[in-house]
């Protein structure tokens, strides 16, 4: 028996009418689909009119190690895995590359199929410059790991001179903010909010006004923030 294929599918960040053509057939060939949140896959699959829906297997962070298995045994027996995430492109901070790294120990065949991330949306509309950036993710959590992981990369990028591409939550937006005004200054900074969606917003100012604005008004939505060292000497 031949193995199965993991398709790797880029899913919407927001507006559901960016879904590719090829992501929709895939969708609709494979047996299986890992996902995030089940309900909100349905609401996907129900969005691209999939009539007969393959099975749904949930696959998130806390449950990540013990579907690995899983998805390889389903993999081993000839059936075709697609893996989508909440939103965008699968593995970007998000679970599965584990997945992908056993599938190619195993030579499981990995396909890419590609399509909308938040961090390229972000840095090609942010007025930044895109020849080189340094994607974060999210920032660590606490704030000591955090301070040293900002000062890790303005060392780093003394001579890279990238742009800065970071995944923030609302919640912890302000802290992030803070910790980086405590390592690069009040250096200006860019905003993209709630990308591809209906209150989709972009925000440049000095750090020190953004943190102002959001201290007299909660954040709301999904963040990315950037910012290029280059671009704040000039």
């Amino acid at each position: 028996m031949h193995n199965g294929i993991l398709y790797i599918v880029a899913t919407p960040i927001g507006n559901l009418q960016d879904i590719t053509l090829r992501a929709i057939e895939v969708l609709k060939s494979v047996d299986y689909i890992a996902c995030e949140d089940t309900r909100k896959s349905g609401i996907l699959l129900k969005s691209i009119g999939m009539q007969t829906k393959p099975m749904l297997v949930s696959f998130y962070e806390q449950v990540e190690q013990l579907r690995t298995q899983n998805i390889l045994n389903l993999l081993q027996n000839g059936r075709d895995v697609a893996l989508i995430s909440d939103s965008g492109t699968p593995t970007i901070s998000d679970p599965g590359f584990r997945l992908v790294r056993q599938c190619l120990r195993e030579d499981i065949k990995v396909v890419s199929i590609p399509g909308p991330s938040a961090a390229i949306s972000a840095i090609v509309s942010s007025g930044l410059p895109t020849d080189k950036f340094i994607f974060l993710g999210f920032l660590p959590r606490k704030e000591g790991h955090r301070t040293t992981a900002l000062k890790n990369v303005k060392e780093a990028n003394k001579k890279l001179e990238a742009t800065v591409v970071i995944y923030e939550a609302p919640h912890r937006l302000i802290k992030s903010l803070n910790s980086i005004q405590s390592v690069f200054g009040n250096i200006q900074i860019t905003l993209m909010r709630e990308l591809t969606k209906i209150h989709e917003e972009r925000i440049s100012d000095f750090v020190e006004n953004i943190i102002q604005k959001y201290e007299k008004q909660a954040p709301r939505g999904e963040y990315v923030i950037l910012f290029n060292p280059k671009t704040n000497e000039e």
